[in-house]
């Protein structure tokens, strides 16, 4: 099944872009556009950081080091699940009648 992509108007920091998107994904791409339209008017009212270009290189390195952080966590607490079944796994073990 072939998906329609349309050309969707976005606005990010004054800008206008077309971006083409598929129909299910419109919604998707709206809210992402809203949350990068937001961090980068963070960094721009900042003062801290001048030029468009700028500001979205300093949004994207910001916004790419908090989905590594959010993975690693992720990943930690993962290990930390498996663990703790293993260990339950192992004490269930202890205290049941082994089959003989």
């Amino acid at each position: 099944m072939e998906r329609t992509v349309e050309p969707v108007k976005v606005h990010i920091l004054d800008k206008e872009f077309l971006i083409a998107c598929p129909e299910d994904e419109k919604n998707d791409l709206m809210k992402s556009a809203a949350y990068l339209d937001r961090r980068m008017r963070e960094v721009r009212k900042s003062g801290k950081v001048v030029g468009a270009d700028r500001i979205a290189v300093m949004v994207a390195l910001n916004i790419t080091h908090e989905m590594l952080q959010t993975t690693e966590d992720g990943a930690d607490i993962s290990q930390l699940v498996q663990d703790r079944i293993q260990t339950m796994s192992q004490r269930i073990a202890s205290v049941l009648p082994t089959k003989e």
